[in-house]
């Protein structure tokens, strides 16, 4: 008979309709959504980041630019401030007339063969063999041959006898008995401490004529004569003949970097200021710009990564040239991957070769970038470039107006190096997108199966209902196909479906409810008739915790908000009560109370229940930052006998009680301050996987009982 029932079962199977399954649209649906969805997401994670990562950039990059220039303003003041100050003291306005009286008494003697002999050899076998190997260019020693007898005299004396400027300016007196050695050995060491201690190139004196009467460092410009000669279209010379031409003392001027012939060609900028004895100008007193102060500003002496600038920032100083004013970053850390890229990017190899034997790019880097020409404009703000050795650049420009050198300073980093983080963040949003996708697919041929099986259930009951089952049941879930099938399956079952859903939705509450109540083998042990339930467990471990603060802080709360508050808590806490293998016993506003050992036993409670009331610690920490709060975990923690059950008559609640429980209760509730506090006996189960520190003892059921805080290690 039963087998009669089965064939006529499948004869009255109906033949599948052509079409699209109900699955595979599913299918389709999910992985579409999802697709469109995840593309959404992070296109606008990818545009929101570049942008944010761009900005933060530019940001970091105009600050160190401000900075720059704020201090190269600064060092310009500083300087006027010290010349004016020094040009005003007695011993520089004595020094000016004695060294011009001295230098005019110099100049009515003719000069001495043998002194011009001695200085024409140092210029031909020391000063031009060194000017040209540093310039690069051929020198005449003809054009640099002083004809004035007080400069023959006077570098006879201090420049010819040393190779070495250093030298040169140690000597203060050549001991010839002149009126200029007289005045050198009583100014001069006070001359060369105030370079020192400014960090000045040099120290320079001049008359009213225009010559200069003394120098610090005994150049060929000692003795010169800035009318006429070589040194006559020097920026000294310019700044001397305009602080000559002003109204006033009290100012100082300065000159831009151009080559000094003194210093063998190097850039070399001045500060002029005249030197005036009670309101008559006896001559000027002149200092030569401390490059090395620059750069150690502008690259705040190599340290650039302290600074934020990464492997390839920099900021640097332009003229109204389109040249460098201070050093090149890559010059100093890589000269030779500098030379390589520079002659690259079209500079010749002559001037190359010469930016990395002198040490120096200041007048010799040409700087074509928009960045420069923005500068020329007199505008700032931010651009992507390409830099002076032709990499691509983020730049930050401003002007820089100081007395004298119409600057521009620039801030830049490759973007590379900037948007390093751009290029990870789109790596991981494709990747992540991939792995989304494929995740999706895989969880929505699940899903799409998952929801499709009730249908196919549902074809098979009506199947066995008109074979004769008339136990089968469906619920009516859709007004389509299946929900055409579903109805003519009610039609023949209605009665006794009804029945077995009421049944099936008592049972499922039912044991919803249990579930909630107790573990699961207590509510099987509840489900089997047992109506006294109770289990002695030794050695579990059992926690007592609490949020302090909660209450003030849901305060101002709505009911609502301060319910969803607790809730995320609490849910926070029983996931990693499973994670960690703890059993959640009662989980309520007022406290929180957790085991283990009960459910399953175990060798390390202790260990588990101190790691859970950390996790707890560290749950409560990550929502204080994340919400600007302030509450705080007080927790205690003790193990032994334990003693759970179910308890009430109409009320069934699943609880534990017993010493352990007591102790917990009582180490959590003697704690003054927030914190894990463990027991003397969990103290011996746990180990050294903590620091532990000295509490308060509490009293226990036989005694005081000591009690340790927690502390990782």
């Amino acid at each position: 008979m039963e087998a009669q029932s089965r064939r006529a079962a499948r004869a009255a199977r109906p033949r599948k309709r052509p079409g699209t399954s109900l699955q595979s649209k599913l299918l389709a649906m999910l992985i579409a959504v999802s697709a469109v969805s995840i593309g959404v997401i992070g296109t606008i994670g990818y545009i929101s980041g570049t942008d944010s990562l761009r900005a933060a950039v530019y940001d970091q990059l105009t600050s160190l630019r401000d900075a720059r220039a704020s201090e190269i303003a600064n060092l310009f003041d500083g300087i006027t401030y010290n010349v004016m100050l020094t040009s005003e003291g007695r011993a520089v306005i004595d020094a000016t007339k004695g060294f011009s009286s001295a230098y005019a008494e110099m100049e009515g003697t003719p000069a001495d063969t043998a002194d011009t002999a001695k200085v024409a050899a140092y210029y031909r076998d020391t000063f031009v063999p060194t000017y040209e190997s540093r310039t690069g260019a051929t020198a005449d020693a003809g054009l640099f041959m002083p004809t004035s007898p007080a400069a023959i005299r006077l570098q006879a004396l201090y420049t010819a006898p040393f190779a070495d400027f250093d030298a040169a300016a140690q000597q203060d007196d050549a001991g010839d008995g002149s009126a200029w050695s007289q005045v050198s050995a009583d100014v001069n060491p006070f001359l060369r401490h105030m370079a020192q201690r400014f960090v000045y190139d040099d120290v320079v004196l001049l008359d009213t004529k225009g010559h200069v009467v003394y120098t610090l460092y005994k150049g060929i410009d000692l003795g010169a004569d800035l009318t006429t000669g070589p040194f006559s279209r020097s920026g000294l010379a310019d700044a001397y003949n305009q602080a000559m031409r002003s109204s006033t003392a009290d100012q100082v001027v300065f000159s831009d970097f151009e080559p000094y012939e003194a210093s063998y060609g190097s850039p070399t900028a001045w500060g002029v200021t005249p030197v005036s004895d009670r309101g008559t100008v006896v001559g000027a007193l002149a200092v030569q710009f401390p490059d090395k102060a620059i750069n150690n500003l502008m690259t705040d002496e190599s340290q650039w990564q302290q600074e934020g600038l990464g492997e390839t920032g920099e900021t640097y100083l332009v003229g109204p040239d389109s040249n460098m004013r201070s050093i090149s970053r890559e010059l100093v850390s890589q000269p030779d991957a500098y030379k390589a890229q520079a002659v690259v990017d079209g500079l010749e190899a002559s001037v190359a070769d010469r930016i990395v034997q002198s040490g120096d790019s200041v007048l010799l880097q040409p700087v074509r970038s928009d960045s420069a020409q923005a500068i020329g404009r007199n505008e700032s703000g931010t651009v992507i470039e390409r830099n002076y050795l032709g990499h691509e650049v983020l730049s930050a420009y401003a002007p820089v107006k100081t007395q004298g050198a119409d600057w521009g300073i620039v801030a830049s980093i490759d973007t590379s190096e900037a948007f390093a983080p751009i290029a990870t963040l789109t790596r991981t949003i494709f990747i992540t997108a991939a792995g989304l996708l494929v995740a999706v697919a895989l969880l929505s041929l699940v899903l799409a199966r998952y929801l499709t099986r009730p249908i196919r259930a549902l074809a098979e009951g009506v199947r066995e209902v008109r074979a004769g089952d008339l136990d089968a049941s469906v619920p009516v879930t859709s007004r389509d196909e299946v929900g055409d099938l579903t109805h003519s399956f009610n039609e023949l079952s209605r009665g006794l479906r009804a029945k077995e859903e009421v049944i099936d939705q008592q049972r499922r509450e039912h044991d919803d409810l249990l579930a909630s109540l107790m573990p699961a083998d207590v509510a099987a042990r509840f489900r089997a008739g047992e109506s006294n339930i109770a289990d002695v467990h030794e050695n579990a471990a059992v926690v007592y915790a609490d949020i302090a603060g909660l209450d003030e802080h849901t305060l101002d709360l709505s009911a609502e908000r301060g319910v969803e508050v607790v809730n995320e808590l609490l849910r926070s806490f029983s996931s990693a009560a499973d994670r960690l293998g703890v059993e959640n016993v009662r989980a309520l506003r007022s406290g929180y109370l957790a085991s283990s050992g009960i459910s399953t036993p175990r060798v390390d409670n202790v260990r588990r229940m101190v790691d859970f009331a950390v996790e707890m610690a560290r749950i409560v920490d990550r929502y204080n930052h994340a919400h600007g709060s302030s509450l705080e975990v007080r927790a205690g923690i003790d193990s032994g006998q334990v003693i759970s059950g179910l308890v009430g008559r109409g009320t069934l609640a699943y609880d534990l009680w017993g010493g352990a429980v007591v102790l917990a209760h009582a180490v959590h509730d003697s704690a003054k301050d927030e914190g894990v506090f463990i027991t003397a006996h969990a103290r011996e189960l746990l180990g050294d996987v903590y620091r532990l520190q000295p509490a308060l003892p509490v009293d226990g059921p036989d005694g005081p009982v000591d009690v340790w805080r927690v502390e990782e290690k």
